[in-house]
């Protein structure tokens, strides 16, 4: 998620704040911390050699969502946190952010009261927190509790280190694999209705929305999701071999650096159609501005003819369904990704991936038990606690595990397409370790066996379309600076051009007013030190690329 610059002051002055209090404190005794916390940890299972099994005794965590949009639905009410709390007799109680979560963060890290774990952006958000001393280090428990592992390999827990060596972060939705959602889904009945148009390259899509909204004036023709998730798609369909994450980190790969997006070709003209779509009302007028629920309303009633964004399967899923109770022959389908004419269609990349996943949580040292809160973790990452969490309790949509340790899925997982929905909507706001790389064997191994009437939505376009479909992006993991750096400020600088000049280009009234908007935006970027944030930044990437193996 997107930090302002009033975070990391507020973060920066926190953990000054935290250090005096350190100082303070290491004079005293160290029998006792000012909580009478530090002989309790002393006789914790950090010191036993036998691993701690969930349900062997109650054990009560508290967590924290590090995100202004975060709120965690209440622990049990579920079927499948009910059953991790009544059969692992595990309890998990929030503090919430209350819509500011810098402020609440560093409200809880001067009062020396932090909860057991954070949920929080990997990078730089853990750097801060480990340079203020408050996180446990989390090497002494990979060898007892193996699931992550297992599962994330020794070259990616070695991506996730900090510079002293040690790891600090548990990774969620971490893969070994291509996986993600992000592309083009398009509405069945309208599609068929309008003759079923090759729908392949930008003149074909700019044909086909033009169409859709003569023909059919109460559809969107074009939906992009919030934060007009479908213009930085639609950059993809102009350049080979790479995607989004260029938008980003507003760099884009040039021979062994990299170098400006808002001097991109490729970028310019992709924010030249968006404009143009714009302009003629084929896309979502309030783009930039529309709402969750917005989005919502129009996916899962049917009333889009073409969405594009980076995971549309949540909503789309569900409009799908809604749909076929009304006609058996529409629903939602995803194409392949949309390529402009003459580039190769196998190069475009509508979404990127990384094998360490999206965010990740750190164990604090105000945990009273931090090898306990790990195994936890440890545990929900692994093929039961995935299961469990994903699918809900044993017996109804699976039932045991095979040869392979993946779940055997029953005839409900196919029949009750819904009801799987539902948990997943219900759990997502707990899915704070998920593992792609079980999951997605899992689904795939099932869907496989399946004709194709039979197969869920989701994991069939994910098979036939979106998994092929999303590029490697793990080289670029971490290249950008602490943010109370001096490259730090530079991208916060950059940060912002980037989200004036994007939204200008929107409404801008021609192809030459988008352009002269980028080398606006160069030219300010330049003034503000942009060439600096990029030499950063090609360094770390190339750091990457020796430890991938790739150079």
């Amino acid at each position: 998620m997107k930090k302002t610059s009033k975070y990391w002051l507020l973060l920066t002055s926190m953990l000054l704040v935290l250090a005096v209090m350190v100082g303070c404190t290491k004079g005293a005794s160290n029998e006792e911390d000012g909580d009478g916390k530090s002989s309790e940890t002393e006789k914790s299972s950090e010191n036993n050699d036998k691993p701690f099994v969930l349900g062997e005794e109650q054990l009560d965590i508290t967590m924290f969502g590090n995100y202004d949009w975060y709120t965690m639905p209440p622990w049990g009410e579920d079927i499948s946190s009910e059953w991790i709390k009544e059969n692992k007799k595990v309890n998990i109680t929030a503090i919430d952010g209350g819509g500011e979560a810098a402020q609440r963060l560093s409200t809880l890290i001067a009062g020396q009261d932090l909860p057991d774990f954070i949920w929080t952006d990997k990078g730089a958000d853990v750097e801060r927190l480990r340079q203020g001393d408050v996180l446990v280090p989390l090497d002494d428990y990979l060898d007892k509790y193996t699931n992550l592992r297992d599962w994330f390999g020794e070259a990616g827990i070695n991506m996730l280190r900090s510079d002293d060596g040690k790891l600090y972060q548990f990774p969620n939705w971490y893969n070994s694999q291509p996986f993600g959602n992000a592309g083009y889904v398009v509405h069945k009945g309208i599609y068929e209705e309008l003759g079923s148009p090759k729908l392949e390259t930008t003149d074909d899509l700019y044909e086909y929305l033009k169409t859709v909204k003569e023909k059919f004036p109460d559809v969107t023709p074009f939906e992009t999701h919030i934060d007009g998730q479908g213009v930085s798609v639609l950059y993809s369909a102009f350049t080979e071999d790479s995607s989004p994450g260029d938008i980003r980190r507003h760099a884009v790969t040039d021979g062994e650096k990299l170098s400006s997006i808002f001097t991109s070709p490729e970028y310019i003209e992709s924010q030249q159609y968006a404009s143009k779509l714009f302009r003629e009302k084929l896309i979502t007028q309030d783009a930039l501005s529309q709402d969750i629920d917005m989005v919502t309303a129009k996916v899962t009633g049917g009333k889009v003819a073409v969405y594009a964004a980076a995971s549309p399967t949540e909503f789309a899923s569900v409009g799908h369904y809604n749909m076929l109770k009304e006609d058996p022959d529409s629903g939602y389908f995803y194409i392949w990704p949309i390529a402009k004419e003459g580039l190769d269609k196998n190069k475009i990349y509508p979404g990127d991936y990384s094998m360490m996943g999206w965010n990740v949580s750190v164990i604090t040292k105000d945990a009273k038990d931090p090898e306990k809160v790990f195994a936890f973790l440890d545990w929900l990452t692994g093929p039961e606690g995935q299961t469990s969490l994903i699918f809900g309790p044993e017996g109804k949509y699976w039932d045991g595990f095979d040869e392979e340790g993946l779940p055997q899925f029953t005839d409900e997982y196919v029949n009750d397409p819904e009801g799987l929905a539902k948990i997943d909507v219900d759990t997502g706001n707990f899915q704070w370790n998920g593992n792609s790389n079980f999951l997605d064997t899992a689904k795939a191994k099932f869907t496989a066996s399946l004709p194709e009437e039979e197969r869920r939505w989701d994991t069939h376009w994910q098979s036939e379309v979106t998994w092929k479909t999303q590029l490697n992006g793990t080289e670029f993991e971490n290249i950008n600076p602490l943010p109370d750096s001096e490259e730090g400020r530079i991208l916060q600088s950059i940060d912002e051009i980037a989200e004036e000049a994007r939204a200008q280009a929107l409404f801008a009234k021609s192809d030459e007013e988008v352009a002269e908007i980028f080398a606006k935006a160069a030219e300010n970027a330049n003034n503000l030190g942009h060439d600096q944030l990029l030499e950063y930044q090609t360094e770390k990437w190339q750091e990457n690329l020796k430890k991938l193996g790739k150079k």
